[in-house]
């Protein structure tokens, strides 16, 4: 199923018309980025098949309380991203999500939370030039 949303996606940024060079310059077209991000999930889909195929992982009866606390924080990030602005609620979810799946160093939490944020968002504005949308941390950031 994975493989056939990967196809389809692509398929859908294959419609999708060239902007002009006035609009994006040097940086990429719109229709790359989800053809590059649907490429890595096949091939992240396809290295996880190989792993499960190698050694079969046992039945549970239910899910560990870190899974239903994982999903419990999407609804969360959604509702930050929403109202406050979605670097503070990265920052805030990984965070959390560190310490639920058994993180007990603060300190180890923190440095992964704001460092991933900060790496995703400034590979997003400096290299691949794609602006966040607007919220508190990004009104003080883009001025």
């Amino acid at each position: 199923m994975v493989f056939v949303f990967c196809g389809v996606v692509s398929g859908i940024s294959l419609t999708l018309e060239e902007a002009l060079p006035i609009m994006v310059g040097d940086s990429m077209q719109p229709r790359v980025f989800p053809i590059f991000l649907m490429a890595l999930i096949a091939v992240l889909n396809v290295a996880l098949i190989v792993q499960i195929l190698g050694r079969p992982l046992p039945r549970r009866l239910w899910e560990p309380r870190q899974t239903w606390v994982s999903a419990l924080l999407l609804g969360v990030f959604y509702l930050l991203t929403e109202n406050v602005d979605i670097i503070l609620a990265l920052i805030a979810v990984m965070f959390t999500l560190c310490l639920v799946w058994g993180e007990r160093r603060l300190w180890v939490a923190a440095l992964v939370a704001v460092g991933t944020t900060v790496a995703i968002f400034f590979s997003f504005d400096l290299l691949l030039e794609v602006r966040f949308p607007r919220g508190l941390f990004t009104d003080w950031y883009y001025g």
